[in-house]
């Protein structure tokens, strides 16, 4: 305990004395003791405070520092006398030392509390008296009554932090003298303090109510510093939340803060318990909806504004639209009567209600139907307490603890839910053993729901927990308790019938009727008619396998299910069974009787009647025209009859039809699709395959080299199969082909439509900069009367100018952002800056990048014309820029002049003005004017600037003074023939002044700082002689401006005023990531000698040199420089961190949203308040401070929320993890954010240690620490599900506004991209179809593309996908879903139907896209926007990618076994079934019936060469060379290869970049192998994907999302891909060389190449891409050890804690789950017995081993040499038997594997082992050795260095430095 004891002392001492200056070197934040305070202790917060007063005041006055630390020991004490909570022991004895400390040091003996009090009271005398409080409020108010907009903003910043400060010690040392007060008698204490002393305590601590926490709005401490309080609109709803008359009187001992009044939510905490920190958050999540809802009506005048009751109306029938939909679904009466008739008050009261239920739901968020249920039941007992008028707790939520929602309604729920959860074993138990989320909320959409009464009936099967040792629900317990509801995932791929079955059956039809017309030779007769008439029996049969498979799907779900679905089921069960029977019997009696008989007209006649009722059925139902007329027909039973047995009938999935237009639009496009598809089909495979199959069928006699026991004597039908089964497979995949080509086609045009791709080149951006500022006045401005004024008096220029003057500021706050983020220099941004165009000059000044050299072009072009002054103009102004810049230099000269000029100067600039206007007029500027000496004059003009320019002084005085005689002298004399007769008087009034020599001699130096600026801009367009047509440089800020100024001229919304917006937050979910890189981190190198900062120096080695510069270091300063600030090194660690993929980076980006609304909020409210500014421009582009301004930021923080919710932060904070400190710094750095996350507390309840969860809120406060502004308790721990959207759900309470934004922590965002976020919001109330949108789909840009080439595949592939892609998805196909960020979320649709995601275990792995399904199913719309853009970093490294794409793969098997794509397939029409199919789940279908596909076409083949039918079939005719075989075969290889799938990348190439550019990049991605990489993904995903249905295993796989260009292990590469790759591969390379072997090819070498290429393609790519895209793949060294690695892993030993990374034997264990494969032949088991006899049982006689293994080795060797003599045995037929053995040694392991404990019983199973590790020894080996000899020759290293880094080399970089490292030892 002492040791505890000295480190505690050591680490307080610390904290008190060395760490208040702040952040340290590596930019934390301060830490000490008060950071220390245990979680456990329940007033933790007040502990804390107190300690950090002691902190601030330790040097003051250390023996006042000791008494708080004393008092702080002291409630700790009294909180937990045990020591039992967790740190608390350690707490306390630190805290213990320090106070020991310090009594060491002070005088006198034992503590006596009065002696404490009076030394407090007189350090508050002491302290007020130093920090002049009294002046500190004064001050602060008097800064801020002298105006917003004055240069003040930054001192009243700083004075509002330091009253915060200053008030907030005062309010701990008042706190705790009262505190001690009351240790002391009464009388005692009346002595201490004084009447006097008590009031002062009391002022202060008025002044401190906003240091108090608060989230966006100060409503239980209203402050001073925040002005979102004193807005209108918040006012009126505060004041619509009052206590109204009709509420019973609250008890006069509840508590209500004394600076506001009783509201409805007091009453409603009162009534059922809840909790303290719900009840404020809801409060201002209330106020916050209400206020925003007010904004946009109308704005409130008045000085107590009233809220409108439409406002109020808005937000009941938005939060409660569920809640009446469920009641009108069950049916239910609503608790009230009428909504109309009720009164406002009323509606909010359940509003309140409602969002309390919610926000302490915890878990029970994700059953919305649910909590209707509770909000229901609680709401009628609301009604009977507001009738009875008796104030008294709910009995619902009454306890023998008191009242408490939480313990009484949740924790019940919470409690089953996760005892059901648990019994999921981790994900691994089958999900038909347990229930999830889905299973829990369905149980409320039926009326059975009452059952569990009200409270609770705990008694009920549904709150039965199950036992822990359960695996089948619905084996156990049966009667006793709830199982699956409505649904059941079982793991099969017969879902993918069950879900899609209309798009199988119509595909199977559309076969077997192309087929009949095809062997029908196409004649369209009688015989050919009643052949498709059998279409009729295989369609009623595939109907009758669904209602088997409806059956088999529910099993499991009876008990529970709605005994109407049920009944529907078993009903179509035998209405389908009678309908088989019926029609086949009908059908095959018809052939036997002929089209004459009896029962050819019964059948046609059922079957067209059949057709006939389904055909009316399903256009009733899907139309949405006529499904809008049969809604008013639901009354007749015998419409519901039909309806219901038709459809199934959920709460969710009702009325999922579009608009008519829309209906259309996406059936032609599918008719369009399947006219293509079926006409390939059609011509190109089957009808070519008929007239082979009628040979081969009644081929009779071929000789067959096996005994085949299927096809002889049965028309060869193995034989027709292996020809017809490629071309069935090609059949059902190609409808993703055709998909692809005509979706990618449609795409291409949308986007033209929509001008995407318009500005697509820096000099674009330079020749349409002119019409930027209409544009942007068009679309991101909102609406001016003064604009529109001079828009329709037709006064262009001042149009022109008054744009421009609006456009500037945002346009330089673009430009500004780009240079602090280092994309630009210094020079570049005064390039690109955009003078104000405020007036003083008649003209619109552009950026001079746009004007520079101009000039000097201009100037050469006068002195080279010898023509007429109109064609000198005409060639001036065939370029406008250069127009510009001559009209702006004579226009600036003249003010400038005529500004530092006295009386004479200004008259004689005035004459000669009119004399050259006067030539102009004239037509005889070449007469009058001397251009040949033009540049006599601008160099003058030159220097009279360069001087103007610096600060005024005598030398520089002199020296314009003498600037301005040269100048006046080359007029006068040598460019200008003056004619003076038309005014006498001035020019004698100058020549006299000229003569005494005072023309010029009193300059007035420039001082204005617009005229300054004039000044240098006029001296940049007169020196700046190089051309500025490629600024900016740097590729990143040129594509951000090309989009950027390309969005402009795209169609959006008009943006209305900031305060009339949307309010929205912005949501970002974080783990463990990286929050910012620390210096260590940077500095390591891995083994290569690489650092992390190394590498991004040579990445970016632009912006590195920006970075330097920006911090004011020279571009060749050395790394050890920037060590010796803590300011560089805290700069240094945010520029790496900036372009990783990091939260920091993130953060930055999203605040941008907040940045962008301050200003625009800010300019807006200039112009609101001063018209005269506005249109005079003179104010309104003076940004200088606006993030200063309270209003504008106060505005901001009401529009916009970044809540990111770090799930184990307060975990990270206890084990003083750095991300924990880099969290608190990004707060620190960012006001406005806020961090939400779960901190658990350990108590002991009962001798007995309990974990207590809540979720937080905190903030930064004025010192830099956490500061909690909620803590909600919650049931227990939140993650009992996905960890992502449990994450989500616990912060998502935290969020605001009427939209939420989803952000993953690897995204990034832009300034210019935030302006436009009004406008998107827009959207929610704009035409989108028949409802409104729900969820805003986003365009993404992949920003890690520049990385590699592999990261450059992958940014080409992700952005096809979320551009054209998804560009079609939503329109015209409307089926786009949620496919992860940056959607925005309509958030109060959302949070009242389960959320922004779905978090069951493992089925809802891929949560994201849940919410996409959710809101589909619940009436929603998606819709897909391009004008703005979102940053988002991928993976770049294979590994990576591969994880990725496995994690995603397995996800959409999941989503296979769900009930929502269920649902979605069943429920849409059938045009919008086969748009979802092809886009989600169906594309990894499809991916993995390609690879199918190889794998039937080889079997084929290899069929036909080892029974040798091919060769007979060849010998007889030339059969198999037909042009239906060659399709299939090239439409596999074509996919293969990617060609199809790459239309879409080309299509989006071409648009966004240009046709050229497009066929570049194509072909150069085709040189660096991306058809490998393409190829190898393909084979992921089929892996995956097939083995999640099958068997599970799908899980959040982490990726890194690092900086790959480390070398990947040998053995780590094939540990990752030998069960998904290399086995495959390698099997495919068995049957191919089968075969070359053994197959018959007329055409020779030629011919096997074209049918086996592609395979060969795809096997050599499973195989070797790992390799090949491993940097240091085929370098010599790395390849040696590699193999040494390898080796020493293959042949470690396994043992207990070994993991798979260390030995094979470890991860062949744990692989066996999965992998199949095959063994040896039994005659060889004896021989491999022998030679892997375990010496360790043998020691005894190792010789007597040895010899008879070395005995059995020569036997072997002989015997076959005897063979080969004697027999017919030849060296091939060796060859031959290895090629049985491997496949049947592989296949006889599988069988062991799957016997494993029978194996085990026999003592075979190290055998077995041995046997896998020689199969992984050989495949390991295969692989290896093509690696090592490529090795040898060093030109393929440098080949495969370019081929991984192209994009980095064409970018000028140096990756072999890279690679190399930067390591001294890498040279020798």
């Amino acid at each position: 305990m002492s040791k505890v004891g000295a480190n505690w002392e050591r680490l307080v001492r610390a904290a008190l004395r060395g760490e208040r200056g702040g952040a340290g070197v590596q930019g934390l934040p301060p830490t000490g003791i008060a950071g220390n305070v245990p979680s456990c202790l329940a007033n933790n917060l007040h502990i804390e405070e107190i300690l950090r007063a002691a902190d601030e005041i330790q040097d003051e006055d250390p023996n006042i520092a000791r008494i708080l630390c004393e008092h702080a020991y002291s409630l700790a004490q009294n909180l937990d006398p045990n020591s039992e909570g967790r740190g608390v022991l350690q707490f306390k004895t630190g805290l213990m030392s320090v106070i020991r400390q310090k009594l060491a040091k002070r005088d006198g003996g034992s503590i006596d509390r009065s002696q404490d009090i009076a030394r407090l009271q007189e350090f508050y005398k002491l302290y007020r008296e130093k920090q002049k409080v009294d002046e500190l409020r004064e001050d602060e108010m008097k800064l801020r009554e002298s105006g917003v907009f004055s240069g003040n903003l930054g001192e009243l910043e700083r004075k509002t932090v330091k009253r915060k400060k200053v008030f907030a010690t005062l309010k701990v040392l008042g706190t705790v003298v009262e505190e001690l007060t009351k240790e002391i008698a009464p009388e005692d204490a009346e002595k201490l303090i004084s009447e006097e002393m008590k009031r002062v305590m009391e002022k202060d601590a008025a002044m401190t109510e906003d240091v108090i926490a608060y989230n966006i709005i100060p409503l239980d401490a209203p402050s001073i510093a925040n002005v979102v309080a004193s807005f209108p609109e918040v006012k009126a709803a505060v004041s619509a939340l009052k206590y109204f008359s009709e509420l019973p009187e609250l008890p006069h001992d509840f508590y209500i803060p004394a600076s506001r009044n009783a509201d409805m939510l007091d009453f409603l905490q009162y009534v059922f318990g809840f909790q303290k920190d719900n009840v404020c958050n809801q409060r201002e999540h209330i106020v916050h909806l209400l206020a925003n809802e007010q904004s946009r009506l109308r704005r409130l005048p008045g000085s107590e504004p009233k809220i409108d009751e439409g406002a109020v109306h808005i937000v009941f029938l938005k939060s409660l639209e569920n809640y009446i939909k469920w009641c009108n679904y069950l049916p239910l009466h609503p608790v009230w009567n009428n909504v109309q008739s009720s009164s406002k008050e009323k509606k909010l009261l359940f509003v309140c209600l409602y969002y309390l239920i919610w926000g302490e739901a915890a878990n029970v968020r994700f059953l919305p139907e649910c909590l209707c249920y509770i909000f229901h039941h609680m709401a009628r007992e609301l009604e009977e307490i507001l009738r009875q008028q008796v104030m008294q707790p709910a009995k619902s939520c009454v306890s023998p603890n008191g009242v408490s929602f939480l313990d009484q309604v949740i924790s019940p729920l919470y409690e089953v839910l996760a005892s059901e959860a648990a019994n999921n074993d981790n994900g691994r138990a089958p999900h038909s053993a347990w229930r999830n989320y889905d299973d829990f909320n369905e149980f409320f959409w039926s009326l059975n729901c009452f059952q569990l009464s009200w409270p609770w009936r705990l008694s009920s099967p549904f709150f039965c927990k199950p036992s822990k040792k359960t695996k089948n629900l619905s084996s156990v317990g049966r009667s006793k308790r709830y199982g699956k509801t409505s649904f059941v995932e079982h793991r099969t791929f017969l879902h993918l019938y069950h879900s899609f079955h209309r798009l199988w059956m119509f595909l199977f039809l559309m076969f077997q009727g192309l087929t009949i017309v095809a062997f029908e030779n196409g004649h369209l007769n009688l015989e050919t008619i009643k052949l498709v008439l059998s279409l009729g029996p295989t369609y009623v049969v595939m109907k009758f396998f669904q209602s088997v498979l409806d059956i088999l799907m529910m099993y499991g779900a009876y008990s529970t299910s709605r005994r109407s679905a049920v009944t529907r089921i078993f009903c179509r069960f035998f209405w389908f069974l009678a309908a088989s029977l019926v029609v086949c019997y009908l059908y095959v009696k018809a052939l036997q009787e002929g089209s004459n008989s009896f029962f050819f007209r019964i059948y046609v006649f059922v079957v067209g009647i059949y057709a006939a009722c389904k055909l009316f059925l399903s256009i009733l139902l899907h139309i949405p025209f006529c499904h809008r007329l049969t809604e008013p027909c639901d009354r007749w039973s015998v419409m519901r009859l039909a309806k219901w047995m038709h459809q199934e009938h959920y709460y969710v999935g009702r009325g999922m039809y579009e608009r008519t237009t829309d209906y259309v639009k996406y059936m032609l496009f599918w008719l369009v699709v399947f006219g293509a598809k079926f006409s390939f089909a059609y011509f190109l495979q089957i009808k070519p395959l008929v007239s082979p199959t009628k040979v081969i069928v009644n081929f009779t006699g071929l000789q067959y080299s096996w005994h085949d026991l299927v096809s002889r004597h049965n028309h060869n039908a193995l034989t027709v199969l292996s020809l017809w089964a490629p071309v069935v497979s090609i059949y059902l995949l190609d409808i993703y082909v055709f998909y692809t080509l005509f979706s990618a086609a449609y795409g291409f045009l949308l986007g033209a439509r929509d001008r995407l791709g318009e500005i697509r080149s820096v000099e674009a951006v330079h020749k349409l900069f002119e019409k930027f500022p209409e544009a942007f006045m068009d679309k991101l401005h909102t609406g001016l009367p003064e604009r529109n004024q001079l828009r329709s008096s037709g006064q262009e220029a001042e149009l022109n100018k008054f744009d421009a003057a609006r456009f500037a500021p945002f346009w330089n706050e673009i430009i500004q952002n780009l240079r602090e983020e280092d994309y630009i220099t210094n020079f570049e941004k005064d390039l690109l800056h955009m003078p104000k165009n405020s007036g003083l000059l008649p003209m619109v000044q552009w950026p001079l990048f746009l004007l520079v050299s101009k000039i000097f072009l201009a100037r050469d072009i006068a002195l080279e014309c010898k023509d007429s002054q109109d064609d000198l103009w005409f060639r001036i102004t065939r370029d406008e820029y250069m127009k510009y810049a001559v009209q702006e230099c004579y226009h600036s000269i003249k003010v400038i002049l005529i500004s530092i000029l006295e009386k004479e100067g200004c008259m004689w600039v005035d004459r000669i003005d009119e004399a050259i206007k006067e030539s102009i007029r004239k037509k005889i500027v070449q007469t009058n004017l001397q251009l040949s000496k033009l540049p006599l004059v601008i160099s003058r003009i030159t220097a009279l600037t360069g001087v103007l320019k610096g600060r005024e002084s005598s030398e520089l005085r002199k020296g314009a003074v003498k600037a301005m005689q040269d100048l006046e002298d080359v007029i006068r004399h040598d460019v200008l023939t003056l004619d003076m007769s038309g005014n006498i008087d001035a020019w004698s009034q100058i020549n006299k002044a000229r003569g005494e020599g005072r023309l010029f001699d009193n300059i007035k130096w420039p001082e204005d700082p617009e005229l300054k600026e004039l000044v240098k801009r006029l001296h940049s367009l007169l020196t700046i002689k190089e051309s500025a047509a490629n600024i900016p440089k740097n590729l990143e800020a040129r594509r951000r401006l090309e989009f950027f100024t390309n969005s402009l001229f795209m169609r959006m919304p008009q943006a209305r005023p900031v305060s009339e917006m949307l309010s929205f937050s912005v949501f970002t979910p974080y783990y463990s990531e990286i929050v910012l890189y620390s210096l260590p981190e940077l500095q390591k190198r891995n083994e290569d000698g690489i650092s992390i900062l190394f590498y991004l120096q040579k990445i970016f080695p632009d912006e590195w040199k920006n970075f330097l510069s920006r911090i004011e270091k020279d571009e060749n300063a050395q790394e050890s420089e920037l060590l010796k600030d803590p300011k560089d090194i805290l700069e240094l660690r945010f520029w790496a961190s900036y372009r990783g993929q990091t939260l920091a980076r993130t953060v930055r980006g999203m605040m941008y949203y907040r940045k962008a609304l301050m200003l625009q909020s800010y300019l807006e409210r200039i112009i609101s308040e001063d018209p005269e500014a506005a249109l005079s421009g003179s104010d309104i582009t003076e940004t200088q401070g606006f993030h200063l301004s309270p209003e504008a930021r106060a505005q901001a923080d009401l529009k916009f929320t970044y809540v990111v919710t770090c799930q184990i932060y307060g975990r990270q904070k206890e084990e003083r993890k750095p991300e924990a400190a880099d969290i608190a710094l990004l707060m620190q750095r960012n006001e406005a954010l806020r961090v939400a996350y779960i901190d658990f507390v350990e108590n002991v309840k009962d001798g007995k240690l309990q974990t207590e969860y809540y979720s937080k809120l905190v903030k930064a406060d004025i010192r830099g620490n956490d500061k909690e502004i909620y803590s909600i308790k919650l049931p227990g721990d939140p993650k009992l599900g996905e960890g992502k959207p449990e994450n989500q759900n616990h912060a998502i309470i935290f969020t605001r506004g009427n939209a939420v934004q989803t952000i993953d922590m690897n995204q990034d965002n832009y300034f210019e991209e935030a302006l436009k976020m009004r406008n998107l919001l827009e959207e929610f109330h704009c035409d989108h179809g028949l409802r409104k949108p729900t969820i805003l789909g986003v365009r993404e840009r992949v920003f890690t593309g520049s990385v590699s080439s592999l990261a450059s595949f992958m940014s080409n592939q992700e952005t096809s996908f979320v551009t054209l892609g998804q560009r079609v998805l939503a329109n015209p196909l409307k089926v786009r879903m949620h496919y992860g960020h940056p959607d925005v979320f309509d958030r109060i649709f959302h949070i009242t139907r389960g959320g922004i995601s779905k978090a069951s275990r493992i089925i809802n792995i891929s949560e994201d896209i849940y919410a996409g399904f959710n809101s589909t199913l619940r009436q929603g719309n998606i819709t897909h926007h391009e004008y703005i853009q979102v940053g988002k970093g991928r993976d770049v490294g294979l590994n990576q990618i591969a994880l990725f794409e496995g994690k995603v793969a397995g996800g959409n098997g999941e989503q296979v076994l769900s009930r929502d794509v269920y649902r979605l397939g069943q429920l849409f029409d059938f045009f919008r079934m086969m748009s979802f199919y092809v886009t989600t789940v169906g594309f990894y279908f499809c991916t993995m019936l390609t690879v199918l596909t190889i794998y039937i076409f080889l079997y084929g083949k290899t069929y036909l060469a080892l029974s040798g039918v091919g060769e007979a079939i060849q010998d007889r005719a030339n059969i198999l060379q037909n042009t239906a075989l060659d399709a299939a075969l090239n439409t596999q290889f074509l996919f293969q290869i990617g060609v199809f799938t790459a239309v879409p990348m080309i299509l989006g190439f071409v648009l966004e970049n240009g046709f050229f550019t497009a066929v570049v990049s194509f072909i150069t991605m085709q040189l660096q192998l991306c058809s490998v990489f393409f190829t190898f993904s393909l084979g992921t995903r089929t892996h995956y994907f097939g083995r999640t249905i099958l068997h599970g295993g799908a899980r959040y796989r982490a990726t890194g999302r690092g900086f790959v260009v480390r070398h990947i292990k040998f053995s780590e590469n094939y540990r990752i891909y030998s069960r998904s790759h290399f086995v495959k591969g390698l099997e495919v390379v068995l049957l191919l060389v089968v075969f070359l072997a053994y197959g018959y090819n007329k055409g020779g070498a030629l011919s096997y190449i074209l049918l086996s290429i592609s395979s060969w393609f795809m096997a050599l790519s499973w195989l070797f891409a790992p390799y090949l895209f491993n940097p240091s793949g085929f370098e010599w060294q790395k390849t040696v050890e590699d193999f040494r690695d390898w080796t020493n892993w293959l042949l470690y030993r396994g043992g207990i804690g070994v993991k798979g990374e260390e030995s094979w034997e470890a991860w062949w264990d744990e692989e066996l789950v999965y992998w199949l494969s095959w063994s040896v032949l039994a005659v060889l088991f004896f021989l491999f017995k022998v030679f892997t006899f375990s010496q360790k049982a043998s020691v005894n006689f190792q010789l007597v081993l040895r010899l008879i293994q070395s005995i059995s080795f020569l036997l072997v060797l002989a015997g076959l040499a005897v063979a080969v003599v004697l027999t017919d045995l030849s060296v091939v037929d060796i060859f031959a038997c290895i090629l049985a053995f491997v496949p049947t040694g592989w296949g006889i392991l599988s069988i062991a594997v799957a016997w494993r404990p029978l194996i085990k019983k026999l003592h075979l199973w190290k055998s077995v082992r041995s046997l896998a590790r020689l199969y992984d020894a050989g495949m390991g080996m295969f692989i290896f050795v093509p690696i090592a000899i490529f090795s040898w020759f060093p030109f393929v290293s440098t080949f495969q260095t370019r081929l991984l880094f192209n994009q980095a080399f064409s970018r000028g970089l140096e990756i072999s430095l890279i690679l190399a490292g930067n390591n001294p030892n890498t040279g020798l």
